[in-house]
């Protein structure tokens, strides 16, 4: 059976053993025909640090050149690289990533005139690959060396030289968790005058200590001993392809993606004040708060990055930041490129930070205290219809007085806190999130939803009870 379950919501992931070469090379047909109808006729290639990236992405360049198309290969590189020298040619570029997946997957993410594809698009190279999948043909893996194009980063260097001012220097520890980011970003830490104390920052696809995912708090081990140890400013992880960021601050204590969020909204808004701050819905209303506080107006979406991008694109600058819970942000204030660089945004956090001599970026982030919040929680589906349970979730929810949301699942605002219910994208699980003001009022929310799901889904319930 053709694997339509690795081609998502936005952007083709899976295991190697699924996207083998022979997926790949189909692939880029489907891939040739969406840009030759797109009227377009060159694009980049750039891949990440993964074992098999390097001859995937000489697949995909071999496939698009006998058809025509003009192929620019950027080597291992970031996808936020990827896209800025993307805008030299008519904004088309390949990226060959699993981001922050483990060592046993890979994926495909591409942008068209300098726009993430829609699940639609995505569904279309689904079929084309499955009219042109030929597994009986089998083509061997070859384990290419993984190859740096200096030139690229030295381009993508100059234009973030440009746009940051930083007003003094910073002790930075740069975690680039082995992925293909770290290598520039330390690079241009050190032009822009920082002392950087790098782990991780040669690219091996071979993930020796665990997968390149900044957001999990057990892998941010070694960069939170090492700002203790050489007593750093901050700390910045990036994860396998550099386009997500977790700051951590002068006392090693991880700054939640929600935090960064408020954070960044009010340093847009401050400079352009009654403009949109987009966030998805798996943020707390902390950031809605903020928002609202500082003059803005809210836009709460569905997640996904290339969702964000996209309508941050199309707001014609009424929109200028967004964020998503998973580390993405965004800048379209004027300054940055419009899409998410987890080195640009830290780049921003310490410009502003470098405002105030002083100051040091838990001082920074006081006014935006830390949630009582669960991480992501994925639950089986027990292989229960997920639009029924949500429905049933809907109903029961009634006469709760909590403010509904279905941008995404199924969404309960109550006062002092939410709740979050989501079928996944890619799985046979749901995606559960509780955030409060307080611990009660967070294992108050959790009791409602386990409450709703109990007589009619026990397991489901059962697990969400049990999940820390």
């Amino acid at each position: 059976m053709f694997p339509f379950y690795i081609f998502r919501a936005y952007d083709i992931r899976g295991k190697i053993s699924v996207l083998t070469p022979e997926l790949v090379q189909a692939i880029a047909q489907g891939l040739v025909q969406q840009y030759q109808q797109a009227g377009q006729t060159e694009l980049v290639i750039g891949y990440d640090a993964r074992l098999s990236s390097p001859f995937y992405a000489q697949l995909i360049a071999q496939v698009c050149r006998n058809h025509g198309l003009a192929v620019t290969e950027l080597g291992c590189c970031s996808s936020p690289l990827m896209y800025y020298i993307a805008r030299d040619f008519s904004g088309n570029g390949i990226m060959v990533t699993a981001s922050h997946n483990t060592k046993s997957d890979n994926g495909i993410k591409w942008i068209i005139q300098g726009e993430p594809p829609s699940p639609e698009m995505i569904q279309h190279v689904a079929q084309q690959a499955m009219k042109a999948y030929q597994p009986a043909q089998k083509i061997p893996l070859q384990l290419l060396q993984n190859e740096v194009k200096s030139q690229y980063c030295l381009q993508y260097q100059q234009a973030l030289l440009q746009d940051i001012q930083l007003k003094r220097s910073f002790k930075v520890v740069l975690d680039g968790l082995h992925g293909s980011a770290g290598h520039c970003a330390q690079f241009i830490l050190n032009k822009l005058g920082c002392e950087v104390i790098a782990l991780r920052c040669e690219a091996n696809g071979e993930f020796p200590d665990h997968a390149p995912d900044p957001s999990q708090a057990s892998h941010l081990e070694k960069l939170r001993h090492a700002i203790r140890e050489h007593q750093a400013d901050l700390g910045i992880a990036l994860d396998g392809d550099g386009d997500r960021l977790v700051l951590v601050d002068e006392n090693a204590h991880i700054i939640t993606a929600d935090r960064l969020l408020s954070f960044f909204a009010k340093i847009c808004l401050d400079a352009h004040p009654q403009h949109e701050i987009v966030f998805d819905v798996k943020c707390s209303s902390m950031v809605r708060e903020t928002v609202e506080k500082s003059g803005g107006q809210a836009k709460m979406i569905r997640t996904g990055s290339s969702f964000l991008r996209t309508y941050l694109s199309q707001s014609q600058g009424h929109a200028i930041f967004g964020g998503e819970y998973a580390g993405h942000y965004v800048f379209n204030d004027g300054r940055g490129f419009g899409y998410d660089d987890g080195l640009y945004a830290a780049l921003r956090a310490m410009e502003y930070l470098s405002q105030f001599p002083q100051m040091s970026l838990s001082q920074l982030l006081q006014d935006f205290p830390d949630r009582c919040a669960t991480e992501d929680t994925y639950v089986s589906t027990y292989q229960m219809n997920p639009k029924q349970l949500l429905q049933d979730i809907e109903i029961s929810s009634q006469c709760l007085g909590a403010q509904l949301s279905k941008i995404d699942g199924v969404r309960l605002d109550f006062d002092g806190g939410f709740g979050i219910i989501r079928a996944s994208n890619t799985g046979e699980y749901f995606t559960v999130r509780f955030d409060a003001d307080n611990p009660l009022k967070l294992a108050e929310i959790r009791n409602q939803f386990v409450s709703m799901l109990r007589d009619r889904y026990p397991n489901i319930a059962q697990d969400i009870l049990n999940a820390q």
